[in-house]
C-alpha cells in the first residue's frame, strides 16, 4: 500500500511540474511577443526524467536506445542518457527537434557511442 501511495505522489508531483511550466509558456504565447529561444541544457550522464521535466511541453523528442538492443523507453526513471543533440546551449526554438541516446540504469554506453560524443 505504502508504494502504490509513493507512486501516486511522485506521478502528482510529475503532473504539478508539467502543469506549472505549460502554464508560463502559454502565458508567454499570448502575449504576441514572440518566445526567445532557450538553450539546450546538458543532459548526457544524467537521468532521462530529467529529459522530460527540463525541456518546454512543445519539444519535439525523439528518444531511443543506444545498447544496440533497440528497446522501447517504458518507465523513463530507468534510463539515462548517453547522447544529446543538439549540444549542450544550442538554441531551442520551435522548430528543432532534440535527439536523445539512452541505456538502461546499470549499463555502460558503447564505446562507439562514447567515442562519437563531442
Amino acid at each position: 500500500m505504502r508504494k502504490a501511495a509513493f507512486l501516486g505522489a511522485g506521478a502528482l508531483l510529475a503532473l504539478a511540474a508539467v502543469a506549472v511550466t505549460s502554464a508560463d509558456d502559454a502565458v508567454a504565447a499570448d502575449d504576441g511577443v514572440p518566445v526567445p529561444a532557450r538553450p539546450m541544457p546538458a543532459f548526457v550522464g544524467k537521468g532521462l526524467w530529467r529529459v522530460f521535466t527540463a525541456l518546454a511541453p512543445r519539444t519535439r523528442l525523439d528518444v531511443h536506445d543506444v545498447g544496440g538492443r533497440d528497446r522501447r523507453v517504458l518507465w523513463p526513471p530507468n534510463w539515462w542518457v548517453c547522447t544529446q543533440f543538439p549540444d549542450e546551449g544550442a538554441a531551442l526554438d520551435g522548430r528543432t527537434t532534440v535527439v536523445i541516446g539512452v541505456v538502461k540504469r546499470g549499463e555502460t554506453c558503447p564505446p562507439r557511442v562514447r567515442s562519437a560524443r563531442r
